[in-house]
């Protein structure tokens, strides 16, 4: 009977040695599972940031659209103020030369109490107020 014996404990270590292959292998397949779910859940977080970046960056365009949009309407205000204060200095300056013209045309025009002057540029009399 040692024959059958000896066969006996090799079929119990075969057994033995399949059931440890197949624990083995079950592990080798559950942490592989564990790490797809762990890559899987860290691609869906990045894809969540991808979502959140490109959100952000639609923001910031708009923003910036807005932004050159102010500086545009801003340069116009300075080009209009500049051609509104080109516009008054000129107009300030008409009104001086106006103001210089009728200064010398009234000096050069005769008092109407300093008296008469003839056709021969002669002064003959005064003009007296007869109004009471």
């Amino acid at each position: 009977m040692p024959v059958a014996s000896s066969s006996g404990t090799q079929a119990a270590g075969s057994a033995l040695w399949a059931q440890i292959q197949q624990q083995q292998a079950q592990r080798t397949a559950d942490q592989a599972e564990q790490r797809a779910r762990a890559l899987q859940i860290q691609a869906q977080a990045a894809q969540s940031e991808a979502g959140r970046a490109q959100e952000t960056a639609r923001a910031l365009q708009v923003e910036s659209k807005a932004a050159q949009s102010d500086a545009t309407e801003a340069r116009r205000s300075v080009v209009a103020l500049r051609s509104q204060n080109a516009l008054q200095e000129q107009f300030s300056n008409v009104r001086g030369q106006i103001a210089r013209v009728l200064d010398t045309t009234l000096s050069a025009t005769p008092n109407a109490s300093a008296g008469i002057v003839n056709t021969s540029g002669q002064q003959t009399g005064t003009v007296i107020d007869v109004t009471a």
